[in-house]
């Protein structure tokens, strides 16, 4: 397939728009649509719908758009590093992955941290659930991945080593004007007659896990397609959601939290593959272990 059309895809569901992207990427825009409606035939599956104001990516065209930002960022480095080689300026770029709750916390305070270390240094970060980033740690395309052993858990891998970082408690999140906000921790059962929202598997596992320790059921009635459309949701009062700790320090100012009692927890770890490791990868996780333990738990009380 050619990076072109897909450039020319991932254009136009950001834009919203086949002439916006058609002006952005000086093409016509019958251009355009014949490259949509090429990649269309190529895949078998419609990925444009028409709507009042312009184009959105159908479910199938959204699955393929992520995979295709991702593939396009790749070739762009790719291209960047063969030139390097060109120009005598080769210094391998550090590649980054996390989960997005511990990409938006912990990981930023550690790449800020490694940088005052070693001065300039290039680096990139992508983010991803923990399965994903094991995979692409072993294919070579990371060299260090930050993950968490919530549901399924993580595979035990011998190609890969793994560093433990600490337990990190889960804590529900509330709108800003929630009778709770600002109260101690709570007990489950107290929120047992409360609408959640959920954006993956592994939390709605921990947090059904948890519930029925409880002797209740947590009423899972919205889905997110991501961490900032579960936020959103919470923020507008339409849910109240279980989030890992680690990221109070990132949230919207609409929202708060309130801890557990015996909260739900999850292991945060630290992936290196065992061969050709970058040089820049030891001290990052030294890094990381310092801005784990700087992050101050919300107050979990744990029953005696």
């Amino acid at each position: 397939m050619d990076l072109t059309v897909w450039r020319t895809f991932v254009t136009v569901c950001r834009l919203g728009s086949l002439s916006a992207a058609a002006a952005q990427l000086n093409h016509t825009q019958s251009a355009v649509s014949r490259q949509i409606a090429g990649l269309e035939r190529q895949l078998g599956v419609p990925l444009m719908e028409r709507h009042a104001r312009g184009v959105r990516p159908t479910p199938a065209g959204e699955a393929f758009r992520r995979h295709a930002l991702a593939t396009l960022n790749e070739a762009d480095r790719a291209v960047r590093a063969a030139r390097d080689v060109r120009d005598g300026a080769f210094d391998r770029p550090l590649a980054v992955g996390a989960t997005p709750s511990l990409a938006a916390g912990i990981v930023p305070e550690a790449i800020r941290g490694l940088l005052r270390e070693t001065g300039s240094l290039r680096w990139s970060l992508v983010p991803g659930l923990s399965a994903q980033l094991h995979h692409r740690v072993i294919a070579g395309d990371l060299d260090i991945a930050v993950v968490t052993d919530a549901p399924p858990g993580l595979p035990q891998d011998p190609r890969v080593e793994r560093r433990f970082l600490g337990l990190d408690d889960m804590v529900v999140v509330l709108p800003a004007g929630h009778p709770r906000a600002g109260g101690g921790p709570v007990y489950m059962r107290t929120l047992a007659d409360e609408t959640w929202v959920e954006d993956n598997d592994g939390s709605a596992a921990l947090l059904r896990q948890h519930a029925a320790r409880a002797g209740v059921s947590a009423r899972i009635d919205l889905t997110a397609a991501d961490l900032l459309g579960k936020l959103a949701l919470v923020a507008t009062g339409h849910a109240i959601a279980l989030i890992p700790g680690v990221l109070t320090c990132a949230l919207r100012t609409d929202v708060t939290t309130v801890g557990l009692v015996d909260p739900p927890t999850r292991g945060i770890y630290a992936i290196t593959p065992r061969r050709d490791p970058h040089s820049s990868a030891a001290p990052l996780l030294d890094q990381l272990a310092t801005a784990f333990s700087s992050v101050r738990p919300v107050g979990a009380v744990r029953p005696r």
